[in-house]
């Protein structure tokens, strides 16, 4: 069966590229190349330059592999205490959105995977949060998600379109296999942040707030490992295929840790020490964040990787990789995705896929290898 992933250049997106080649299914890549890189796409998988948003281009992927099923991963994330103008998110993420579901609906693609947020909870009043929680969104880009999954149920009443959206918090790791990691310079994951201090590519890193309600008085995060995440997906497409009703899923560990105790964790993995300064909080920043994943673990997900030190092992691994690669590495990803955009910009809209560079060049962008 044939899917198209959105975002499927990105972190997570790449990851769930790599667990549906993993079980042998044939995904189909949709990436603007924003944020995601066209080395995160492995060689054979048909990559397609263009925009989510753009429902004549999805119409025709959709004829042109006979999609079945479409995992959404594609959006404008949401960073802690940056000022960005709030309707980018209703654009990116609300708007396009709509756009895809169109086009999903016209061509009568069955299953569609929401890759969403647990942000949309806000601040919660009861922590593990289950998915009963009224939703309280704090942020537009908490909002531009929750009206997504509000209009993946106004789809799926008028249509056949049958969905899952999963909710999550923090991200972290690495393929354990060393095939794909973060790779965008900046990006503001708290695990990636600390592993970059601790390899000397930040000169420091600060904790946004030391008196929050919590044990050590820092904020507390249900993180998951990237690949469970990825896994977390494909479970949620095979209940759809096998006839199950749509849902709303919150999907993690179930347990929390304290910014502190992931920098103690990120400086024992890497056996260095960085420098760690203090910082006022962030607006929107809530104390603690942990979900029940009683509902998705119903479904039969198994996590195989719930454990913060393997997750910060996965992640060092792979930012390694990236301080070994240096410059050049960062380079050849800049030229390449530069290249893919304006070849995009300049040809007639077409089907067919951008093709990739060479093997060896391909590889040697492909990160750390183990």
């Amino acid at each position: 069966m044939t899917v198209l992933v959105t975002g499927g250049a990105g972190f997570i997106g790449g990851h769930t590229v790599l667990a549906l080649l993993d079980r042998g299914e044939t995904p189909v890549v949709l990436d603007d190349l924003s944020t995601g890189t066209r080395a995160a796409v492995p060689a054979g998988v048909p990559l397609h330059v263009g925009d989510v948003g753009d429902a004549a281009l999805v119409s025709h992927l959709i004829r042109e592999y006979h999609i079945e099923g479409i995992l959404h991963f594609a959006a404008k994330i949401g960073v802690p205490g940056l000022a960005a103008d709030p309707l980018d998110y209703h654009m990116a993420n609300a708007r396009k959105t709509r756009a895809l579901l169109q086009a999903a609906v016209r061509a009568d693609v069955k299953h569609f995977i929401f890759s969403s947020t647990a942000a949309v909870y806000g601040n919660p009043d009861v922590v593990p949060i289950p998915e009963t929680a009224t939703p309280k969104p704090v942020s537009p880009y908490a909002r531009s998600k929750l009206m997504s999954e509000q209009m993946l149920a106004d789809a799926g009443m008028a249509s056949g379109l049958r969905y899952v959206a999963l909710r999550y918090f923090n991200v972290a790791g690495a393929d354990p296999k060393g095939r794909h990691g973060q790779s965008i310079p900046g990006a503001t994951r708290l695990i990636k942040v600390a592993l970059e201090a601790a390899l000397g590519r930040r000169s420091h890193m600060s904790i946004y707030g030391f008196d929050y309600p919590t044990p050590d008085g820092t904020c507390v995060r249900d993180y998951i490992h990237v690949s469970d995440l990825a896994e977390a997906h494909l479970v949620a497409l095979d209940h759809l295929r096998c006839g199950g009703a749509s849902r709303v899923l919150n999907c993690g560990y179930g347990r929390g840790y304290s910014v502190k105790e992931v920098v103690h964790a990120a400086r024992m993995v890497a056996g260095t020490e960085f420098e760690v300064r203090h910082a006022p909080r962030r607006a929107g920043d809530m104390a603690s964040a942990v979900v029940n994943t009683d509902n998705l673990s119903g479904l039969g997900w198994k996590p195989e990787l719930n454990d913060l030190p393997t997750m910060i092992e996965h992640a060092y691994r792979w930012e390694q990789g990236l301080a070994a690669s240096g410059p050049l590495r960062q380079l050849r990803l800049r030229l390449l995705d530069h290249t893919a955009k304006a070849g995009d910009a300049r040809r007639p809209r077409s089907t067919k896929p951008i093709p990739h560079e060479a093997t060896d060049l391909r590889r040697t962008q492909s990160g750390p290898q183990t």
